[in-house]
């Protein structure tokens, strides 16, 4: 059987309570010996056969007791309460890897690291997002709180601009360093200050990135 077709254009804000730039980017272990992460995304464009995503939002929260490629990591999806029966259904096979080939996404990889998922949700998203300011703020009433914000000089309080560029990366080619904070109550409750965020316009399909 073919594989379903389906893309997703749009942008992304991702924060985790790494420190800035984060050193699973390089393949190195995660600041505090453990990873937790919330990423928020905009559809702009997108399909799943002829189901249309176009204007949804979703959030995943994310916790793992050690490095990601090390497993026994936990996930929570939200998905916009916008969205009909079918494009709920359509949303939830792309975000837990299914149509996709093996590695291809990060929505493939980190369910391979998964040892429990819960429940989605489909609730109000409310997602503001901006790259080139570094701006975010993704708020689920009674549930979680996440902002996004420049890196910021120590001695001057200027903000600084940093980018990182991954030609084979499995989730963006390019990323803006930002400075991110959230505090979770659902499912998993995680919270971090000031610590690993970052903006990316992402595309993909069921065979990648597209780059």
């Amino acid at each position: 059987m073919s594989m379903a077709d389906w893309r997703m254009q749009g942008v992304e804000f991702a924060t985790c309570n790494c420190n800035w730039g984060c050193p699973c980017q390089f393949s190195a272990l995660p600041s505090h010996g453990n990873c937790e992460a919330v990423v928020s995304m905009r559809i702009d464009q997108g399909h799943h056969q002829d189901v249309r995503l176009d204007g949804l939002c979703w959030v995943g929260t994310f916790a793992w007791p050690r490095a990601i490629h090390e497993g026994n990591g936990r996930c929570q999806l939200f998905i916009d309460d916008r969205a009909s029966a079918a494009q709920r259904e359509a949303l939830l096979r792309i975000l837990t890897g299914e149509d996709t080939e093996p590695g291809a996404t990060v929505f493939s990889v980190f369910a391979s690291t998964l040892s429990e998922v819960y429940a989605p949700q489909y609730v109000p998203i409310e997602f503001s997002v901006d790259v080139d300011k570094r701006e975010a703020h993704t708020r689920i009433p009674g549930v979680l709180e996440v902002t996004g914000e420049p890196i910021r000089n120590p001695v001057s309080g200027q903000a600084q601009e940093a980018r990182l560029v991954l030609p084979n990366g499995f989730e963006f080619t390019e990323a803006q360093m930002a400075s991110g904070s959230y505090q979770t109550k659902g499912a998993i409750k995680i919270q971090s200050q000031q610590g690993h965020g970052h903006f990316a316009r992402l595309h993909f399909t069921g065979q990648g990135v597209v780059r």
